[in-house]
């Protein structure tokens, strides 16, 4: 089935809203798994930030949870497809960004300190990217800005969020796929 942006922002906040789990991989995995999300696509901007506002809030993270990703919903649906290459900032450190500001309610004048403490997240979640290279593969961005995200999160709320294996078992669906040079690549995780 063909969905627009729409429909698959909605879907993903609709299935977030029926998970349970702390660990954002393992929310993600799930719904990733889903015919409304493409291997690669801009509904990654709605699906990485709510995956982690999902497993924050199951944590004990203190949200007001359906406003939390309807407000993701709506950052994410702003930010354009293809940005990895055209625009040099992954889609999934966004999105993950978008999710912080809407637990610290960040804005563009915030003075109490997490407009920088966000800062200082994507920057480290971009540099990891960075480390890799490309070309673009959705989900291993998202693998690598939530592994960095439960990080943050730890040092930031004083919540542990578990953190699943990111063993990938998307590559046979990307053509662009890294293969063993990928962090993640499930066969390079069966040699180590």
């Amino acid at each position: 089935m063909e969905y627009t942006m729409e429909e698959r922002a909605a879907r993903i906040r609709d299935a977030c809203l029926a998970e349970s789990s702390r660990d954002p991989l393992a929310v993600f995995r799930r719904l990733a798994e889903q015919d409304f999300v493409r291997m690669h696509g801009p509904e990654h901007h709605v699906l990485d930030g709510a995956c982690l506002l999902m497993a924050f809030y199951n944590a004990g993270g203190r949200i007001d949870l359906p406003a939390a990703l309807d407000r993701i919903l709506a950052e994410g649906l702003r930010m354009p497809g293809a940005v990895c290459g055209l625009w040099g900032v992954c889609g999934a450190v966004m999105s993950i960004g978008a999710a912080l500001a809407v637990i610290d309610g960040t804005g563009p004048l915030s003075a109490d300190g997490t407009w920088g403490s966000h800062m200082r997240y994507t920057s480290a979640a971009l540099g990891r990217l960075a480390e890799i290279g490309g070309p673009r593969c959705c989900k291993r961005d998202a693998f690598a800005a939530l592994e960095t995200a439960v990080d943050y999160i730890r040092e930031a709320y004083r919540i542990s969020l578990p953190c699943g294996s990111a063993a990938c078992e998307f590559s046979a669906r990307n053509p662009q796929c890294l293969g063993e040079r990928c962090p993640y690549h499930a066969q390079k995780e069966k040699a180590d």
